[in-house]
């Protein structure tokens, strides 16, 4: 790629970027939330014609005008947000655009199925090809978008944020996918935030910031703190500096709660917890345990079959969001898009779904005020640095999935809430980033908050929490104290072993 560049209304995305790729290799693409990788990808992947520049691959000069012109290259995507059919199965969206047929032309699915199973079980994806995508975890979904890719033979395979929504354990497997994909000759381009995947994994890097290229770097001859450093501009502590929690009463008591998942059965089975203001409790375990639905129940996303769940002593089970919200309660969703924001809303309009019927946003009669709101917006989006083109004014689909992360985190802390539950609250984010929503869970918790952290990320429970309970089919094993929590305890006890 030599000298692209590519503007949308008020910001240049790409500003003359430059980017060699060898084949065969694996080459990480770095840059904060916003510095315009996606938008560079996506040129490559036919999504956006550049303003200027050239692409050549192989030696040869390429027009790309639509992922049809991409794929006729060789080239595939896996993007950061997902593009699959929600009601159509595994097998229906991995052959959409090539579908095969047998007689009379009539749509022939037996044989793309055992293709599909075959993929999965050489790669260990664990995918089932008659699922349906609709009620499949996030991590399903994402690898899902894998196989879409490695079903069509691609050679020069881009992923956008692909580890964002997998466990440890997903995450290893993927990357042990990425060496077998270089053994075979395939070239592999890596957006991702998480530094030590980089080095396990990356050739070469190259580091953008604020739509330039920065540099280029040999990835062995650089440390994280290196690249963290090049990415945002300024030294990134990775720990979180946190004082010891002065714990004070239970604040949210579950008793007994049963929760039901996609398919009927049970996620949540007769579970029992209690958490303390002024402490960060960390939910740990393999996906697909339980932790959608207890996060789901405790917001008022889905029904319980029984059990309590009180808050300030108070029986909350049979509330609405809204007065669960009223109540002191904030959520950030795992799945930002579907749970937490308005896609089609301005962004000043997303920070305020929580409170536009209060003061300063809503007058007596219940009409807004817009100066109110805009103000309250740009606040937000200083303090949290949320990257928009346009400020307030931005709708929240435009947004890189990092800053709708942040304006999602940003509405949730603002509030100063009796109870914050975070479900995978830095997912996508850069490493400053993730100091930065660290820094202010910390200092709600100080507060007198009460934090419920779910994470697949060890290094942020163990990093973030002060106590730490794992979770396994739907029922909690046991709990740490942050002081003899470690990586070898928490794994043991998320495979079955009780504390």
């Amino acid at each position: 790629m030599i000298g692209i560049s590519k503007a949308f209304p008020g910001v240049l995305a790409n500003d003359a970027v430059s980017l060699r790729i060898e084949q065969g290799e694996v080459h990480a693409l770095l840059g904060e939330n916003g510095a315009g990788k996606s938008t560079l990808m996506s040129i490559l992947f036919g999504l956006h014609e550049p303003d200027s520049g050239a692409i050549r691959i192989r030696g040869k000069e390429a027009r790309i005008r639509s992922p049809n012109d991409a794929a006729a290259l060789g080239i595939g995507m896996v993007h950061q947000h997902f593009k699959l059919v929600r009601n159509f199965t595994v097998t229906e969206n991995i052959i959409l655009g090539l579908e095969p047929r047998g007689f009379m032309g009539c749509l022939s699915l037996r044989g793309a199925q055992r293709r599909v199973a075959e993929l999965s079980a050489a790669y260990g994806l664990g995918i089932d090809p008659r699922a349906k995508i609709e009620g499949s975890t996030v991590g399903m979904q994402q690898r899902v978008e894998i196989l879409k890719i490695l079903y069509r033979d691609a050679d020069i395979l881009i992923f956008d944020e692909p580890t964002a929504v997998l466990i440890p354990q997903e995450v290893g497997e993927l990357l042990a996918v990425f060496r077998r994909l270089k053994a075979e000759g395939k070239t592999i381009l890596f957006i991702t935030h998480k530094l030590r995947e980089i080095k396990a994994v990356a050739d070469r890097c190259t580091v953008l910031r604020q739509g330039r290229r920065v540099c280029e770097e040999r990835v062995a001859d650089v440390g994280e703190g290196e690249l963290a450093e090049r990415m945002v501009g300024r030294a990134v502590s990775f720990r979180a500096g946190k004082k010891p929690s002065r714990p004070g009463p239970a604040v949210l008591k579950i008793e007994d709660l049963r929760v039901a998942g996609a398919k009927g059965a049970l996620a949540v089975s007769g579970l029992s917890l209690e958490l303390r203001a002024g402490e960060v409790l960390g939910i740990a375990g393999v996906d697909g345990n339980g932790q959608s639905e207890l996060v789901g129940a405790i917001a008022g996303l889905l029904p319980a079959r029984s059990g309590r769940i009180l808050l300030d002593g108070r029986d909350i089970s049979g509330d609405s969001i809204r007065r669960r919200g009223e109540a002191g309660l904030a959520l950030i969703p795992e799945d930002r898009q579907r749970h937490g924001l308005v896609l089609d809303f301005r962004l000043d309009e997303n920070l305020i779904l929580r409170g536009f019927r209060r003061r300063p946003f809503s007058g007596p009669l219940g009409f807004l005020r817009f100066s109110a709101i805009a103000r309250h917006a740009r606040s937000l989006i200083r303090d949290f640095g949320i990257g928009v083109a346009r400020g307030p004014e931005t709708q929240a689909k435009s947004m890189s999935g990092g800053n709708q992360q942040k304006a999602v985190a940003a509405r949730e802390i603002d509030r100063s809430p009796r109870v914050l539950v975070a479900a995978q609250p830095t997912r996508g984010l850069d490493v400053g980033a993730i100091e930065y929503i660290h820094r202010r869970i910390i200092a709600e918790r100080d507060k007198g908050c009460a934090v419920l952290l779910v994470s697949f990320e060890l290094d942020e429970v163990l990093g973030l929490c002060d106590r730490i309970a794992v979770i396994s089919a739907g029922r909690i094993l046991g709990s740490l104290g942050a002081g003899e929590a470690d990586e070898r305890r928490i794994g043991a006890m998320m495979g079955g072993v009780h504390a």
